[in-house]
């Protein structure tokens, strides 16, 4: 063969590669491209759901940990509105021991006063006799029994028969201690009941932010999941997750 031929042919098997290559531009060339692309964007979309998840599950530990102490606070609280109520509620009972010793021996100088002279009965109210025994000890009460000895008196006890047995069952025997032993025990059950709900309110937390463990879970395998519809099951968990957990983060309230 001629080396002009050899030439010829040679030319001929270069032009041949050539058009092959041209070929691969084509349409089918694209494929791969676009694949690449959609991967790009579901690794974005992971990427933002990953620091969502993180941001919710920090803020729901930050939460969760603001509540336990208003929790403990307010059991500390209670605890010590209890304390001083079952203080308060024994003074109030030592008061009113003085009260029915000091009206008992009232009562008994008194009816020992009328036994040796009847003319000392009282028909009205009462006036208390300075120089009698009687009324040493009527200027002797408490200054929160007088009012209800005073009202019942003013009943004529001596001769009514309707009138209440004692001063103890008028309205106007009040005790401040008492009343303040119950204001306390109120306020130890509110304070109470805040700690209570400041322990589900600090348990929703948690339960949210194990919900936000899901979906980095969730996030983390569709990551590695190869490109079909194993990959977008797990992405739609992953965002239903997600969904969920931010909505009920939003609905909880918040403690600073």
């Amino acid at each position: 063969m001629s080396t002009a031929d050899e030439r010829a042919e040679e030319g001929a098997d270069d032009g041949g590669p050539g058009r092959g290559s041209g070929g691969t531009g084509g349409p089918a060339g694209d494929e791969p491209v676009e694949t690449g692309r959609g991967r790009d964007r579901i690794e974005l979309l992971l990427t933002v759901i990953l620091a969502l998840a993180a941001v919710g599950t920090a803020w729901a530990g930050f939460q969760s940990a603001k509540w336990s102490g208003v929790q403990a606070n307010s059991y500390a609280q209670a605890s010590a509105a209890r304390t001083e109520s079952s203080r308060r509620s024994a003074e109030a009972g030592q008061l009113l021991t003085i009260d029915v010793i000091s009206f008992t021996q009232w009562l008994t100088a008194l009816n020992e006063e009328i036994a040796a002279d009847p003319s000392k009965r009282p028909e009205g109210v009462y006036t208390p006799d300075p120089n009698s025994v009687s009324g040493f000890l009527f200027a002797r009460f408490r200054q929160e029994f007088k009012p209800a000895v005073s009202a019942w008196l003013a009943e004529r006890p001596l001769r009514n028969l309707e009138a209440p047995p004692t001063p103890f069952a008028m309205p106007e025997y009040r005790l401040a201690a008492d009343e303040a032993a119950d204001r306390l025990l109120r306020q130890a059950e509110r304070k109470s009941a805040t700690a209570r709900q400041a322990n589900q309110r600090s348990d929703n937390y948690v339960l949210t932010a194990v919900l936000f463990a899901l979906v980095l879970f969730f996030a983390a395998v569709a990551g590695r999941a190869r490109a079909g519809r194993a990959q977008r099951v797990l992405l739609g968990l992953t965002v239903a997750a997600l969904l969920a957990a931010v909505s009920l983060l939003l609905s909880y309230p918040v403690t600073v």
